[in-house]
């Protein structure tokens, strides 16, 4: 391997790239942002590894969701706040279910840029640049907002900064107490038309909160019943940015992406002698690498060869999304080779992106149905390999959106015009994540009684 640098990832071919016109406005915010603070710590990133190294182990799980991709448009504080609430609500579920502490990592303040298909998009016979997100440039259909526009990157690093100040403060200002989390639970159950599939399990956290109590385990005796710990993540698809948040610890000398604690490596910038990897190699974040139907398991061996060859617990997860009818057939093989290989991962499933599909109207949408059968899927698989099934990762959001199809209150293909609000790829309402989070419940239960 040859020597790394921040900088290094410039000398290799690069995929989902903006086509900037000045390169001397891009070099001119690349410094600007290499002068801020960074908007997360060394120690915060370290912590999350080593949370993620448990979680590798069979001893935690990983909860990792919110929107597609953030818009500066949407920006405001109960929108933070309502997918702050719809994070923890789901993660009691699945603390109470697997017995085992949630690690909660949020697809937030960062999450600005998207892959995209194609480089460019038709509409009307007229051809533009496509939308990569609101750090590269506008949604919409102009010639002028679909210039990508470096000045973006400071509205994105300013963004983050205002959300990650409001996340810290909810998780360490009483938002995040387990009694109020609950009541939000239970007003959920009560409200749901299968509230009966739901009501056992709300009922026993809430007998083991009034246990807690009894025994004098409360908000102000106890500060883990008041606080949480939350932790951000994003695709780390615009290089220019995310080399100029890289940041040398003082205390170990490594260098740290500070803008998220975790990054990830999607589908179409994973290839080994590329850019991405060549960045993602050298930063000590966790990594996240998407794994689709078409993965090979060489593809992976090597890609963990070159992003962790130390083997380190809690440096890598595999972020499966392969589709509900795809999944049982094509991860088997990848998860025989890396447990053969003994390689240190956390197993996730991702199933959104490999179950989009389009409505007759035109909109993209996922059907709450198939999420969950390759969720199923994904833990059946594990099972019967006898390895762990250690995480989830969700596009959703806690405002009342008819972007997937299904669930409880059954949304139809003709309901999702009423509040589709995405920019990109639909996400799962609050009613359906929660839903989600109480059916995967007993497969979390029988994963973890399944090891011992």
């Amino acid at each position: 391997m040859t020597t790394w640098s921040s900088r290094s990832w410039r000398d290799k071919p690069i995929q989902q790239q903006p086509a900037y016109q000045s390169a001397a406005d891009l070099q001119r915010i690349e410094y600007q942002l290499k002068q801020f603070p960074p908007l997360v710590f060394a120690e915060e990133i370290r912590a999350l590894r080593t949370q993620l190294a448990r979680v590798s182990q069979g001893k935690g799980f990983l909860l990792q969701g919110g929107d597609c991709a953030e818009s500066f448009a949407d920006f405001n504080a109960p929108k933070i706040r309502d997918t702050f609430k719809v994070i923890l609500q789901m993660a009691i579920v699945l603390t109470f279910a697997g017995s085992c502490p949630v690690t909660k990592v949020a697809r937030m303040a960062g999450q600005y840029a998207k892959p995209r298909s194609s480089d460019l998009e038709t509409q009307d016979g007229q051809s533009l640049p496509s939308y990569r997100g609101d750090i590269i440039n506008a949604a919409d259909f102009t010639e002028a907002a679909r210039q990508p526009d470096p000045q973006r990157m400071i509205q994105a690093y300013h963004h983050s900064a205002a959300t990650l100040n409001l996340l810290r403060a909810f998780a360490q200002g009483g938002l995040a107490d387990l009694h109020k989390v609950h009541k939000w639970n239970m007003s959920f159950v009560a409200a749901n038309p299968l509230k009966e599939q739901y009501q056992r399990v709300a009922e026993q956290i809430q007998s083991a909160l009034q246990f807690m109590e009894v025994l004098g385990i409360t908000a102000e005796t106890n500060a883990t019943i008041h606080e949480t710990q939350l932790f951000t993540s994003h695709e780390a698809l615009l290089l220019p940015y995310e080399e100029a948040l890289t940041r040398t610890d003082t205390l170990t000398g490594l260098p740290y992406d500070c803008s998220a604690h975790m990054v990830w490596i999607g589908e179409r910038t994973r290839q080994l002698d590329h850019a991405h990897v060549e960045f993602m190699r050298g930063i000590h974040n966790p990594l996240g690498i998407k794994i689709g139907p078409s993965t090979q398991p060489d593809d992976v061996i090597q890609l963990l060869d070159v992003l962790n060859p130390q083997n380190e617990a809690g440096r890598i997860t595999l972020i499966t999304r392969m589709g509900a009818n795809k999944l049982a057939d094509n991860l088997p093989q990848i998860v025989r080779r890396v447990k053969a290989e003994g390689r240190q991962v956390v197993w996730s499933s991702d199933p959104m992106h490999g179950n989009t599909v389009k409505a007759e109207n035109g909109l993209k949408t996922r059907d709450f149905d198939a999420i969950h059968q390759e969720l199923r899927h994904f833990f059946a698989v594990h099972q019967a390999e006898g390895t762990y099934p250690g995480g989830v990762h969700l596009e959703m959001t806690g405002e009342d959106v008819t972007e997937c199809t299904g669930g409880a209150y059954q949304i139809r293909e003709q309901d999702l015009t009423q509040r589709y609000r995405t920019q990109c790829d639909p996400r799962l309402n609050a009613d359906q994540v929660l839903e989600l989070a109480f059916l995967v419940a007993d497969s979390l239960r029988e994963a973890r009684q399944g090891r011992g």
